[in-house]
């Protein structure tokens, strides 16, 4: 319970002062965990001695380091309002399934033999996963070479997951554009050209898969530089798992060339390293002709997503960059996609 109070040291002017009652807490959206108190909190789970913490980003989810006598980990602070415990167990046990097939960043178990933790914030419980460390380091401008081993390990997966599911979202046309429009449209109005634009996507999407009935199954949906490590030698490790779920698996071929096709200005450069990827894609699972033709609807429905995913994540992520001009940015990337693979979305 919390007071309301005036303060009434200025005069001319009011406050509203809330006093929390019974010394209870303020209530909070998103916390930061200390990284100081993490540290000693990861050497009493898991027995490790001599533990440093570092924060690394704030996101939706949280990410620290963990250094430790003998080896370097990653530490996830789930986002409680984002993912449920159920959708965690979910990822982790995908995960454990995928750890001897594809060059991933896997879920560590503690002393206990728990994957998964729960830490009392002041927002509420929050689930912590450990996961080994990617050994390595991002890089935007990608050789040929390095593509095509990038194809050969999101072929490795989608060969195992491939026909399979998992108890989590579904990425339907509804889910992808719908949903997006649906989140926009508290921040933005539906007269605006771009939010026309992204409505009129509802009608061609659906269209373009149906036709077309490409193979489904789990899905990352976030493939891209950033989520990945690559070591010197051109190994490739994939992680941030966190928004795997069900769906066609051009999706994550289509989100990976767009993201290529924004980071080469080269357009001849661009279509030699696709190629390289979808034949290191290819040299792992099937991937029918037919189906490529589905790669800008893929990314294009991929993109959009994210712009609902920042638009219901405002309260925390998104509101220092969520704007008109920001909106405006992004569909004008989706429209030289488009506009590369000549296709037009007819909108009022």
């Amino acid at each position: 319970m919390f007071l309301l109070c005036c303060n009434a040291v200025y005069p001319k002017m009011i406050f509203i002062t809330i006093v929390p009652m019974n010394n209870e807490v303020f209530p909070v959206i998103n916390s930061t965990l200390s990284p100081n108190y993490l540290a000693v909190w990861v050497s009493a789970q898991y027995g490790f001695k001599n533990v440093e913490c570092q924060l690394l980003k704030t996101n939706i989810n949280h990410t620290y380091r963990i250094s430790t006598d003998s080896a370097d980990y990653i530490l996830r602070v789930y986002n409680p309002n984002h993912r449920s415990i159920h959708d965690v167990a979910e990822e982790v046990k995908l995960l454990c399934e995928v750890k001897n097939i594809v060059s991933i960043s896997f879920p560590v178990a503690n002393a206990k033999k728990e994957y998964i933790q729960e830490i009392n914030a002041p927002e509420g419980n929050r689930y912590v996963v450990f996961f080994s460390f990617a050994e390595g380091k991002k890089i935007r401008q990608l050789t040929t070479a390095l593509n095509f081993n990038i194809g050969v390990e999101v072929g490795s997966f989608h060969h195992f997951t491939g026909n399979k599911s998992i108890e989590r979202v579904n990425y339907s046309v509804d889910i992808l554009i719908n949903w997006a429009y649906r989140h926009l449209a508290r921040y933005f109005s539906e007269e605006m050209e771009e939010m026309r634009f992204i409505k009129a996507l509802e009608a061609i999407l659906p269209d373009a898969f149906g036709k077309q009935h490409p193979t489904k199954g789990i899905v990352h949906l976030d493939i891209w530089y950033d989520n990945m490590s690559i070591r010197d030698n051109g190994i490739i490790t994939l992680f941030d798992f966190d928004n795997c779920g069900n769906g066609w698996l051009i999706l994550d071929i289509g989100y990976y060339c767009m993201h290529l096709f924004y980071i080469e200005p080269d357009k001849e450069e661009y279509e030699r390293k696709k190629d390289a990827f979808i034949s290191g894609y290819r040299s792992k699972n099937q991937l029918p002709d037919n189906e490529l033709e589905l790669i800008p609807y893929a990314g294009l429905a991929i993109w959009i997503h994210y712009l609902g995913v920042a638009a219901k994540n405002f309260d925390n992520i998104a509101n220092f960059y969520l704007s008109e001009n920001y909106v405006k940015i992004m569909i004008a990337r989706v429209k030289d996609w488009l506009k590369y693979h000549n296709i037009e979305v007819p909108h009022s």
